[in-house]
């Protein structure tokens, strides 16, 4: 992930807000596709059940209301009267619906495997309905089945062979498995069968519409979320992170940033701006104090120079450089121990006392011995204090000139 946490804070949260809604997206689409295939599943359930319940009202109703008609006309037998309705009602369109029972009278109703299972779990009279989506010759398919029981008025052509009617009788002779039956005994069940594969096609073209839609939806909320966050977050930050960048490059402490707003972004302006404030506050007392030193340095009527720590000399007065006979450019940059004859003993011994944490007057000797600009090695009384700026080392050495007291004495 080191190829991410180098990308800009814009393509960051244009990658992870991206992939937030990308992921939104995915399941808004698997959950709205689960939702409509469960809606479809209910509604060819409920269309099942009632057609089933049609055919069953049917059949009772004729059961109860005919008397000898269907000797007469064969058409108007319960049975016949519930297939011819339900082959009405199932006219150009894709159900199946058909009688079954296992104790089958026409060949054409022989329940199939998966019905033959369910007429068994419906003997016991617990089971009200059955329905499963089942793999069939052509797809998936929802199978309803919907049992029926004996009523008494069934019993008058389905009882005992000897109380039938004669054209029951001559239909189906003595030991046929059309008698016998029981009042409430399940006797068999109407079948329903649904392709779904017709339906999962408009399903699938409803939801390839709904998906634009909602992608359409998703580009845009995710455009406005973008120009919003990068409105209100990311493009303060950036200018803040850029105005910080800008005064380490230029030192510049003058830069200020509009101030926007009292959240958390318009707190960091407002801190950045109080910051470099300060900041510029404290670089003009520095200068100031700076240049106080540097008068107080050129008016002094003893050499003074200022050198870092390995000797760098950075600062110096008129009268150390008419001392080393050099200009002021010429003497910075120079090596402050070149210029004593000892030293390198000199150097080790404010690096020990430096090392040791020591502050103020590190060294003070009356008998050093100093390169003048006549080439001779002169008397001179070193005064060295260090101070700290900016985490540097600066030191500051006062030169007297030692030979000149001594004419003086003579």
């Amino acid at each position: 992930m080191s190829w991410f946490t180098n990308l800009g804070i814009t393509a960051k949260f244009t990658i992870i807000l991206t992939l937030f809604m990308v992921g939104l997206f995915i399941f808004g689409a698997f959950y709205g596709y689960q939702r409509q295939q469960k809606l479809i599943l209910k509604g060819e359930v409920d269309n099942a059940r009632i057609i089933a319940r049609q055919i069953i009202e049917a059949r009772e109703y004729m059961s109860e209301v005919l008397t000898d008609e269907p000797s007469r006309n064969y058409n108007l037998v319960p049975q016949v009267v519930a297939t011819r309705i339900a082959q009405r009602i199932t006219k150009n369109t894709t159900y199946y619906v058909r009688q079954v029972s296992l104790r089958f009278r026409n060949p054409a109703n022989r329940p199939d495997s998966y019905e033959q299972e369910q007429l068994k779990g419906f003997t016991d009279g617990a089971t009200k309905e059955s329905f499963q989506i089942i793999f069939g010759p052509k797809g998936e398919e929802l199978r309803y089945l919907l049992p029926m029981k004996a009523e008494k008025s069934c019993l008058e052509c389905h009882g005992s062979y000897e109380s039938a009617p004669a054209f029951v009788q001559q239909r189906f002779p003595k030991g046929h498995p059309s008698y016998n039956y029981r009042p409430g005994e399940i006797i068999g069940a109407v079948s329903v069968t649904i392709p779904l594969a017709g339906l999962y096609r408009e399903m699938s073209v409803n939801l390839r519409h709904d998906l634009i839609i909602r992608g359409v939806m998703f580009l845009l909320v995710l455009l406005a979320m973008g120009y919003i966050i990068h409105q209100a977050v990311i493009n303060p930050v950036s200018l803040v992170a850029r105005s910080i960048n800008r005064v380490a490059r230029t030192g510049n402490f003058s830069d200020r940033i509009p101030e926007r707003g009292h959240d958390e972004v318009g707190q960091l302006i407002l801190a950045f701006n109080d910051m470099m404030a300060e900041l510029e506050r404290k670089t003009e007392q520095s200068r100031e104090s700076e240049e106080r030193y540097r008068n107080f340095i050129r008016m002094a009527r003893s050499a003074v120079v200022t050198f870092m720590e390995d000797g760098k000399i950075i600062i110096s007065n008129e009268k150390a450089e008419r001392l080393f006979g050099k200009s002021r450019q010429e003497i910075i940059g120079e090596d402050f121990y070149r210029f004593i004859e000892a030293g390198a003993r000199l150097r080790e011994k404010i690096s020990t006392r430096l090392a040791s944490g020591a502050e103020g007057m590190i060294v003070e000797t009356r008998e050093h011995r100093v390169l003048s600009t006549s080439g001779d090695w002169r008397p001179f009384e070193i005064a060295l204090s260090a101070s700290k700026t900016e985490g540097k080392t600066m030191i500051t050495a006062i030169l007297r000139d030692l030979s000149e007291q001594k004419s003086r004495r003579i």
